[in-house]
């Protein structure tokens, strides 16, 4: 299948209107100066590859690096899937990295906030770390507090993934894949996955994803990259301007389970229909604010039915310093919108700056959390014979302003 479809009584019950929107033109005048001296503006797309570390029990991790013609680069690693870092010129063609990471493996396999990692099987948060499929009731691992996160205590984001360069006359990529074998993490199923990172050269990171399993299960993958368009270790993302093509969020408990409700963001901080600041409300007594100590929500994206799996923008963020400007494109019902709210000052990034609350923020495309467990959210069920696909396209550009006489 195309896309996991809802139940029938989801489409009874969703709640989401129709926002029109339209595909950007990225201004990209500024955007002629290269990234480094082994890369040449207009010159050829490129990969390098190079040995990064080697784990505990004797794997090698290596790095890619993709260039494309206009000198952007994202280096990817095997271990994780990791988007370590993306290089990307702002307003005056400066070339920064916008991604938060390290610049070590060891700190990857014993610290990782989950910065850049292939998130999986299940992204985000299963509560209890329970779910009944077909009669059948599995017990995960609860790993965040009573809840299970991101696959559990070894998820996709542990593994070392098999690694395939991809190249066309203008794009540049790398495929990732593995099999995750019946009963790992005791998820049900044989699950053969691919992700496939391509750069193109309209300064575009694609994210492709395919699975099929042998035995019913559920599946929900993403990547969970923090960026800072300031440049990764520049201090807080709260002067970034930011606007959510979503009308909705689901609400969660005090332990950032969804309670089932899809509640309007009108007249509450969680409101990104009208572009402001993410820093703007983010000290606001609101009680999802508080329960999150930030934001960490899912954002129900504005689609004209529960079955639209069109390529929508989903999300565009502007720092006015920089002028650098990302646009989120995506295949998936929702958003998770998170500001690093449990960064703490304890790591050391690439460049040897420390993180601190909010340095980061994740626009995590995905279905939405906990939904084995809510028959009223689009349903993360994939049975054999079906194919999992989705899509995420992550835009950057730089201008002088968010929006242009050229946008919608």
């Amino acid at each position: 299948m195309s896309r996991l479809r809802p139940s029938g009584e989801m489409r009874r019950t969703f709640m989401c209107f129709c926002l029109t929107t339209a595909l950007v033109t990225a201004s990209v005048g500024m955007l002629n100066t290269s990234v480094s001296a082994t890369s040449s503006t207009h010159g050829e797309p490129s990969i390098s590859k190079t040995l990064f570390g080697t784990t505990p029990d004797g794997v090698d991790v290596y790095r890619y690096t993709l260039t494309n013609a206009r000198g952007m680069q994202v280096s990817i690693l095997t271990y994780g899937g990791i988007v370590q870092s993306i290089m990307t010129p702002d307003r005056h063609g400066n070339p920064g990295n916008v991604a938060l990471g390290f610049d070590n493996l060891d700190d990857y396999i014993n610290r990782n906030p989950y910065f850049g990692c292939i998130t999986g099987r299940y992204a985000n948060r299963i509560a209890n770390g329970r779910f009944t499929l077909d009669g059948t009731t599995y017990q995960l691992a609860t790993n965040n507090g009573p809840n299970h996160l991101h696959g559990g205590v070894k998820g996709f984001d542990k593994y070392v993934w098999n690694a395939t360069e991809v190249r066309s006359d203008a794009n540049v990529g790398l495929k990732l894949s593995r099999i995750s074998p019946d009963g790992e993490e005791n998820y049900p199923g044989k699950l053969a996955v691919e992700m496939t990172y391509t750069l193109t050269n309209k300064n575009e990171l694609r994210m492709d994803y395919r699975a099929t399993t042998d035995k019913p299960t559920i599946v929900n993958l993403t990547n969970h990259t923090y960026f800072n368009l300031a440049g990764e270790g520049a201090g807080d993302i709260y002067d970034h301007w930011m606007h959510l093509n979503a009308n909705h969020y689901t609400p969660v408990d005090k332990t950032l389970i969804p309670t089932g409700d899809i509640a309007s963001v009108l007249g509450t901080p969680m409101d990104f229909t009208k572009a402001k600041t993410i820093g703007a409300r983010i000290r606001d007594s609101f009680t999802q604010i508080v329960i999150g100590r930030g934001y960490d929500h899912n954002y129900v994206l504005n689609r004209s039915s529960p079955e639209d799996s069109a390529l929508i923008r989903a999300a565009r963020v502007y720092e006015p310093r920089s002028g650098r400007r990302l646009d989120v494109y995506t295949t998936e019902p929702g958003i998770q919108f998170y500001t690093g709210n449990f960064l703490d000052g304890t790591l050391v990034g690439i460049n040897g700056k420390v993180y601190r609350q909010g340095d980061g923020f994740a626009l995590e495309t995905q279905h939405y959390p906990d939904s084995p467990n809510q028959p009223n959210f689009p349903s993360t069920v994939l049975r054999p014979g079906e194919e999992y696909t989705t899509t995420t396209i992550y835009a950057f550009a730089a201008n002088d302003r968010m929006w242009s006489h050229k946008d919608d």
